[in-house]
């Protein structure tokens, strides 16, 4: 099926005419078009943006609160529609789709429709002096949001409703490869009384449509979640506009387990966040430190979990690993898989791409161990972003912290261990922005999301979000005695 853009509540063709082919990465195969837009669509998209705003931002909380919530409800009453859509734009096994993507956007609505009828100003008394200074809070305007696609329906989500719920409008741009199910939010956010221009979907390539949003000299904020090179980019073409920036990008995150953990659910836990959604998270633990008494047991034992992940098609119902999102993904994960050997390392499970029954074009790929010896392999260094992990071991304390900040990323870490001394010492030194205790992805809404080093600038979640998508100002009345 061919989709449109989403502009000013209606849906409409790209001005330029031209589409890109949109690929279900389970069979390999094309199943409709996404507009290419241009600069053009971008301008129209941010017309109607800029016209809405007025009354949008004035609108009471209470009455934004009321438009979110019903875009919740919607979202998980198309529960099925939206996971089904997912699965097949992106590879991911649909179950997974069902028990965690689309409830998670659901829960992004329903989530900061209520907090922002929490989020407060502050007020200063200034004794003595007569005076009172009190923040606002507001709106800043139209922004940008832009957002990648592993976790399509979710990470879109998670930008456009704080930007929305705080009084903005907005120009959103998903990820070219997986676009269906953002289209799909424009019919659920007509459905539930979204105001024309509030939020508005153009779809595109990133060096186009994204260009153009990011470039626009008067969307003045930009949300991204991405490449850390596109990142970068990102930032060196907003930056001298001064435009607000919010910036996730990758990971390399290390996974430290010692000894005295709690093994069988450290185990069965490491299984998950190595390979959970084909390794096509960011919050992946891609490295994992093992302490040398127990490393030769977890190497046996690892793959001996792994190795009942079963590769398939992802509408089947006992299927734990799907296709990786597109062809050229499943290329560039193989590359680092091949070039292992060359740096010393040793696969120790996997490595070879799959081939599935009746999709036997589709991108599959085993989950893959790979045994290194040196941290400074491209192998530890890279985000490989993929069903690819490495295993090394380490003797002391000193040495793995060591070897989990011995990286250019910051995103996460997870720390396996029952010594609360321990603990307490890794959760300061190591140089991420989330640290996991005996457990991973474990997410309140409420707690800020963001890495350090390469891997971003600014936090999202809770009220970290709505600051970022508004500005403060100060307001001072002195009284004269």
């Amino acid at each position: 099926m061919n989709i449109q853009n989403y502009i000013n509540g209606e849906f409409v063709n790209p001005i330029n005419g031209e589409y890109i082919d949109n690929y279900n990465p389970s069979k390999g195969e094309i199943y409709g078009q996404t507009p290419n837009s241009s600069k053009e669509d971008v301008e129209s998209a941010y017309q109607a943006a800029k016209t809405a705003f007025p009354s949008w931002s004035n609108t009471t909380l209470e009455e934004r609160s009321k438009i979110l919530l019903k875009i919740a409800d919607l979202i998980l009453e198309k529960l099925e529609v939206l996971a089904t859509a997912e699965s097949k734009d992106n590879g991911k096994p649909i179950s997974l789709a069902k028990q965690v993507d689309i409830p998670r956007a659901a829960s992004n609505f329903q989530f900061f429709a209520n907090a922002i009828t929490q989020f407060s100003s502050e007020a200063h008394e200034s004794v003595g002096l007569n005076a009172v200074n009190f923040t606002l809070r507001q709106p800043i305007g139209v922004v940008g949001c832009i957002s990648p696609w592993n976790l399509p329906l979710y990470l879109f989500t998670w930008k456009i409703a704080p930007a929305i719920a705080a009084g903005n409008c907005v120009v959103a741009k998903p990820s070219e490869i997986t676009p269906m199910t953002a289209y799909l939010l424009g019919e659920i956010c007509n459905e539930a009384g979204l105001p024309k221009g509030v939020l508005n979907i153009v779809h595109g390539l990133g060096t186009s449509t994204g260009q153009a949003i990011v470039a626009h000299p008067n969307i003045k904020a930009i949300s991204f979640t991405g490449g850390t090179k596109t990142g970068a980019h990102i930032a060196s073409v907003a930056a001298p506009m001064f435009k607000k920036l919010s910036l996730e990008l990758g990971g390399k995150n290390p996974n430290i387990i010692f000894a005295d953990c709690d093994y069988e659910k450290m185990l069965a836990t490491t299984v998950r966040s190595s390979f959970a959604n084909q390794g096509q998270i960011c919050l992946c633990g891609s490295r994992i430190f093992v302490e040398e008494k127990i490393y030769e047991q977890f190497k046996i034992d690892f793959i001996k979990k792994v190795a009942e992940l079963k590769v398939g098609n992802p509408s089947a119902k006992d299927t734990n690993m799907g296709a990786l999102v597109s062809a050229a993904h499943l290329a560039k994960v193989k590359s680092y898989i091949d070039g292992a050997k060359l740096e010393g390392g040793k696969i120790v499970f996997g490595g070879n791409k799959v081939t599935v029954e009746n999709c036997e074009n589709g991108y599959y790929l085993q989950p893959t161990i790979i045994e290194v010896f040196d941290n400074k392999c491209s192998l530890n260094q890279e985000e490989i972003f993929g069903p690819v992990v490495t295993i090394i071991s380490f003797k002391t304390d000193e040495e793995a912290l060591q070897l989990a900040n011995d990286v250019p990323y910051g995103l996460s870490a997870t720390l396996w261990t029952n010594n609360l001394n321990r603990t307490m010492q890794f959760s300061k030194q190591l140089q991420t922005g989330i640290v996991w205790v005996n457990t991973w992805m474990l997410r309140d809404l409420r707690t800020p999301f963001g890495g350090v080093k390469n891997s971003g600038v600014g936090r999202e979640g809770g009220f970290e979000a709505l600051r970022f998508f508004t500005e403060p100002k100060n307001i001072c009345i002195y009284s004269p005695s």
